[in-house]
């Protein structure tokens, strides 16, 4: 049996979800999983190592909308996929706005698969 030893829980992302780098203004991947401190992502293009991007992302509300997730994010690794060009991506959380935070977690914890 395997352990989760994450501080936050990781939800695994089952619908495609576009994630946008908001200083080039084109979409560099899409989520795999999410924690409310961070994130997997399946990235379609070059990603510099080590470094801070601005990424966008919409989640569920819950009511048939979207939520915007503005977060600044730090590169913390990323290794090739099996995919031609693509690789997986892990982020760290650095700046999220406080109502955006709110709204990722309580999505997060809506949807986690129940003990």
């Amino acid at each position: 049996m395997i352990t989760e030893t994450r501080r936050a829980p990781r939800m695994p992302v089952p619908d495609l979800v576009p994630v946008r780098d908001m200083m080039t203004d084109g979409v560099i991947g899409r989520l795999s999983n999410i924690s409310e401190s961070g994130m997997l992502l399946i990235a379609s293009g070059p990603l510099q190592d080590d470094a801070l991007y601005q990424l966008q992302f919409t989640i569920p509300d819950g009511r048939g909308g979207q939520h915007q997730i503005d977060a600044g994010v730090h590169l913390l690794w990323r290794e090739p996929a099996h995919a031609p060009e693509q690789s997986w991506a892990g982020f760290r959380f650095l700046t999220m706005d406080k109502a955006q935070r709110e709204q990722l977690v309580h999505w997060i914890e809506s949807n986690l698969p129940k003990a």
